[in-house]
């Protein structure tokens, strides 16, 4: 049980984390991979190489401790963590793992500070936190498996079509080899997509968005090819390797970003493979025939990287919906009718600024950037909702 001491323990120790910063999440990871390093498997081990997940970590670690007695402002956090948990179909028992080298690294690290008085307040609260995450992941992955088509843990899929959407995205869609149904999902939300490979050392899961209305019988994800210093091994292998007959597995949609009918104006804006979830949302509200205005936004590098240009125009003018382009660079004399250049120029743009509801899907500083501008313009941030790739940050 969690009582006050524990809690005013928590509190005051909370300066010596945010002090500690990455050191102590580079030898909690470092341990606990060296210990177990079955969970390799497991976690994102690009994102370690770069930094992120360590990141991520330090920030969920520094803002329990911080709101250990208002658990409640974490609510939105723990949703968000506790659907991509499940993507990787994460068990109680991984809990106590995790919780076992967290102690571990504190004692490591503090010494003698590491009091026995501490180390109680830290394990309690972690156990109470832990808790948290099991009994709300148990209730996804048994909402996920009593759905008409649904599952829990991993299922065997194969890929039925692999599609070009621009020069760098490509379509994948999935069938159960199984030949049964699929469960539906709300527009906006992730599956993951497990594979095991002799070109990786370790099993690589990822979540990918699914770019595509519910129907019941197939997925499809749309996948960016990513290039540079820290290249995707799984988005790369999926774009030169992975071929229409073989199979992988996946895992249930989830994810608490999606599109939640507010009977409401509507504002998609995205950049870049942002697109992708904000493709799921205007097909799926075309396919209703969704009575309130829609505004469709969208920014990219050049022409050549516009993903589903054809069909999202199509489809708006199909509904007499709003629908604007930006690139960053363009050959002159090149530009359509709803297309600009330069970053998107809210102020110009007829927004319902008090009535809609925004979703945002992009890169972090793109998010940032749009976010701010809106709420310049008087859009409050309660009806502003985003999706972050990768470990979460904070706009």
């Amino acid at each position: 049980m969690l009582t006050k001491q524990h809690i005013d323990i928590v509190k005051s120790t909370s300066t010596i984390i945010e002090q500690g910063g990455s050191t102590i999440t580079e030898h909690f990871y470092a341990r606990m991979f060296r210990e177990n390093p079955e969970l390799k498997h497991i976690f994102n081990m690009s994102n370690q190489h770069t930094g992120r997940q360590k990141v991520a970590l330090f920030e969920a670690i520094l803002a329990y401790a911080k709101n250990i007695d208002n658990l409640s402002a974490l609510k939105a956090a723990v949703e968000r963590i506790a659907n991509k948990h499940t993507s990787f179909h994460i068990q109680a028992a991984h809990y106590d793992i995790v919780g076992h080298h967290l102690i571990e690294t504190f004692r490591e690290l503090l010494g003698a500070d590491f009091t026995p008085d501490i180390e109680d307040a830290w394990t309690t609260a972690y156990g109470v936190l832990a808790d948290i995450f099991i009994n709300r992941e148990a209730d996804i992955y048994q909402e996920n498996a009593n759905k008409i088509g649904g599952w829990k843990g991993k299922r065997a899929f194969r890929l039925a079509s692999k599609t070009a959407e621009s020069s760098l995205v490509t379509s994948f869609v999935f069938m159960p080899v199984d030949e049964q149904a699929v469960a539906d999902f709300r527009p906006g939300q992730y599956l993951g997509i497990e594979i095991s490979s002799e070109q990786f050392e370790h099993t690589e899961i990822r979540q990918y968005s699914l770019s595509d209305k519910p129907n019941g019988k197939s997925y499809r994800i749309s996948v960016k090819r990513e290039l540079g210093e820290h290249q995707g091994k799984v988005s790369n292998y999926l774009h030169d390797e992975l071929n229409e007959g073989d199979v992988v597995d996946l895992h249930a949609p989830v994810g608490d970003f999606y599109f939640a009918d507010k009977q409401s104006p509507v504002v998609l804006i995205s950049a870049g493979v942002g697109v992708t979830p904000m493709q799921s949302m205007l097909e799926f509200k075309s396919d209703i025939k969704y009575p309130h205005p829609v505004t469709y936004l969208h920014a990219c590098e050049n022409v050549q990287q516009h993903s589903f240009a054809m069909r999202t125009a199509a489809l708006c003018e199909q509904n007499k919906w709003t629908h604007h382009t930006w690139f960053r660079e363009v050959e002159a004399n090149t530009l359509q009718q709803n297309q600009s250049v330069g970053l998107i120029d809210f102020a110009h743009i007829e927004l319902p600024k008090q009535t809609g509801h925004f979703y945002l899907c992009g890169p972090v500083g793109f998010m940032k950037f749009a976010k701010t501008e809106l709420e310049k313009l008087g859009v409050c941030s309660s009806r502003i909702h985003y999706e972050v790739f990768g470990p979460h940050a904070q706009l």
